[in-house]
């Protein structure tokens, strides 16, 4: 008869033989989760744009004239008068009180200069310009009155040409941000599904995503008060097959 040592394997045995079990499954489930993320790692990045026209809600308007005297007090009572007559000027055509605003005179003494200009082709000691700004909504209006300052010219109100250089600007960016950042990420998910059935790939989640800033630029230089409003968005999608 065997003996019964024979009819048992040992307990050692056994232990090798899970452990061995062990170790094969944890370098299957291992080497399933390194597939799993090499596929997870297949991703593409596109880039989705939306622009817009927009009216500018606010002008800066800064009409400047220069005066020139060789007596100082005549030079101011010039510098007031005219300056009178340019807020009549913006507030016949349309302007409020509280839209205009008369910047101090600025005031050179040619003699007062470390190197005076003693010239004799200098006829004034004083020279002064002046500047009346408008700041308004009313955007539509300032462009109009605009082509009307023949009328200041007609009074001997010779304006400076810098003086026409009207500031448009666009404040009303947060009402549509909503909307372009959506059109931008709608625009940048179409370029990727086409990416993904050009590659026979179904597109997965967002893996990344980050929103360009925003930019206001004028629409030309003929039409300083249409702004084009710009965003790109950049996102990464995951892959699969």
């Amino acid at each position: 008869m065997p003996s019964n040592k024979s009819r048992f394997i040992p307990e050692s045995a056994i232990l090798g033989l899970l452990l061995f079990a062990g170790l094969a499954c944890l370098g299957y489930l291992v080497s399933q989760s390194i597939i799993n993320i090499k596929l997870m790692d297949r991703s593409v990045e596109v880039k989705g744009l939306s622009e817009r026209e927009v009216a500018a809600d606010i002008a800066i308007w800064p009409i400047t004239f220069n005066v020139a005297d060789n007596d100082l007090a005549n030079l101011y009572q010039t510098i007031q008068e005219k300056n009178s007559r340019v807020v009549e000027f913006l507030e016949k055509n349309g302007f409020a009180a509280d839209e205009i605003t008369i910047s101090a005179p600025a005031v050179v003494d040619k003699q007062a200069r470390e190197y005076g200009d003693s010239s004799a082709g200098s006829r004034f000691r004083y020279t002064a310009s002046s500047t009346i700004t408008v700041y308004t909504g009313k955007v539509d209006l300032a462009r109009e009155s605009m082509n009307k300052l023949v009328e200041l010219g007609k009074q001997g109100i010779a304006l400076v040409r810098e003086g026409y250089n009207t500031k448009f600007i666009y404040s009303k960016l947060n009402q549509i941000k909503p909307q372009m950042i959506e059109e931008a990420t709608r625009s940048a998910r179409e370029s990727a599904t086409k990416f993904a059935k050009d590659s026979d790939s179904s597109l997965g989640k967002i893996k990344h995503a980050s929103q360009g800033q925003f930019s206001i630029e004028d629409r030309d230089s003929s039409t300083a008060h249409i702004k084009k409003v710009r965003v790109v968005s950049t996102v990464e999608y995951y892959l699969s097959d």
